[in-house]
Order: structure tokens, then sequence, then C-alpha cells
């Protein structure tokens, strides 16, 4: 590993570090709390950081948002990065979701020294884990977004990226069809997208495979309702407001035997994964 992946994977160490503790909204406040400073404190270090305030169930919840210029001049639509930041009770949320935070954060420091071609809107997502109950973050937001009009040249969930199994069988998949497609082992990066999002989906699947990362894309019909599973984060709530958008994921529960539970910690993480996905991904952003 040269000594920029190097300098990566201790930047997205240093933030687990910080982040996976239980931080859950509502039995977790503290804990929550502490997340939410230091998401905020290194968002501020780029630039003016919006807090999209929204309520539910009589709780006020934030979104952080961080937008950043594009090279290219001219009016042009943002692409929107987004990673959830709360966990459900009793557990330290590693790979769910301080994986995508982390990135999230870094992605932030690096594209605020050399811009992307388009404007980057890098949004900290609160109430993820409770949206299939209720309003969550993305929900709120991406409602708000459309009641404006404001447009996105692509929104892009960072879900789960740090687990990776290279035992075969360890993959499993909603639908047999998918199983004589995708490998039957978990150590690819999947990226699943509405059908808009097809040339994206392959530039940045591209991408994420130059960086030594195995990626595998997937585009979705009918907003996914085919496949539930295919839904299970922020980037389904910009489906469903008619925006094109992708899930970067690990695939989660199809992969991760700690997924929700307390044993989600670093230590069951690959950081070299984690670390080749989120350079993969800062390449094709270059590009897209």
């Amino acid at each position: 590993m040269n000594s920029v992946l190097l300098d990566l994977k201790e930047h997205l160490h240093s933030h687990l570090q910080e982040i996976v503790r239980d931080r859950d909204p509502y039995l977790a406040t503290a804990g929550h709390f502490f997340v939410q400073k230091y998401i905020y404190q290194q968002l501020e270090k780029y630039g003016i950081v919006e807090s999209f305030d929204f309520t539910v169930r009589g709780k006020t919840h934030h979104n952080f948002i961080l937008d950043l210029p594009g090279k290219q001049r001219g009016d042009r639509a943002p692409i929107l990065i987004g990673a959830h930041y709360d966990t459900v009770p009793g557990t330290p949320g590693a790979d769910d979701n301080a994986t995508g935070v982390a990135v999230l954060l870094e992605l932030a420091k690096i594209f605020a020294s050399e811009p992307a071609r388009y404007p980057l809107r890098l949004v900290a997502f609160d109430l993820e884990e409770y949206g299939l109950v209720g309003g969550s973050g993305a929900s709120e937001y991406a409602a708000h977004l459309r009641q404006h009009h404001q447009p996105l040249r692509l929104m892009i969930s960072l879900e789960m990226l740090g687990y990776c199994d290279r035992t075969p069988g360890s993959q499993q998949y909603p639908l047999p069809v998918l199983e004589r497609l995708y490998p039957n082992c978990g150590d690819f990066i999947g990226l699943i997208g509405n059908l808009p999002t097809i040339p994206d989906l392959i530039r940045l699947s591209n991408s994420i495979n130059k960086a030594g990362v195995s990626s595998r894309w997937l585009p979705i019909f009918n907003k996914g309702l085919i496949v539930p599973q295919t839904r299970l984060s922020d980037h389904a709530h910009f489906w469903d407001q008619g925006y094109p958008a992708i899930m970067i994921t690990d695939t989660a529960l199809l992969r991760n035997p700690h997924y929700h539970k307390a044993s989600d910690t670093i230590e069951t993480l690959n950081l070299d994964f984690l670390t080749g996905i989120c350079y993969g991904l800062v390449q094709g952003l270059r590009y897209l």
C-alpha cells in the first residue's frame, strides 16, 4: 500500500475511533450528541456548515450540510453525497454507518482542496434507522428539495462500506436470479442505482475496481419496490422524489453477521477494503 493510501487509511481509522459508539438519537443521547459535534467540527474546517432541522415524534433532529464548489464555472446542479450517523439501540455501529460517515468526512477534506467537476453537497443524515416507521433526515430533506424545485446531478448514499468476507458462501441475495449473476463471496462493494444512473454506476464501479477493490453494480426498476432490500438506506427517499440516486454498500445484513448487533465494532472491519473504496470513489467523482 502506497503512502497516499496509508495516510487515507489512517485518517479513516481516526474518524472511526471517534464515531463508533452507541448513538441512538432517543436511547443513547450522549453518544449521539458527541458524534453530532464531531461531524460538525470536522465539516466546518472546509466551509460553512448548514444545519437542516426537522421534527419527528416531538424531537428536533439535524442534518449537517457542507457545500463545496465545483471546478467548472456555471450554475450546475450538485452531486449530493450522504451518510447517516445514527444507530439502532445497543450497537456501536462501526460498519453501520460509521464507515459511511468516515468516508464522507474524508471526501470533504479532499474536495475542499481539489474541487471535483461538479459542486458537491455533503450531507450527514440523522434518523435513517427509524426511516421505515416515520420521517427520517433523508426523507425530510429529499421532500424539501423537491418542494423547492432544486435539481441534483446525482445523489449517492454511503451505507456500510467496511465489511469484507472472502469465504465461499458468505454472500447472500434476496432473489435466486441474483445468485447466478453475482459472486457468492462477500468480497466486493455493491453499487445500486435507478435507471438514470446507469452511466454513473459504470464509471464509479470501474474507478473502484481500478483502486483494487472488486465492485459490482445493479440497476433497479420501479424505485426498488420489487426488491425491498435495495431500499434500505437514504437513497430510496430520493428515488421516491424522482431523483437519480445510488447506494454504495457492502450489502449489510446479506453479508455482515454483526448487522444491528453490539458486535458491530471496528475490529470486525477490513480497513484496507474501506480505504480502497474511498480512494476509488474519489477518483470516480473527479470525472463524473
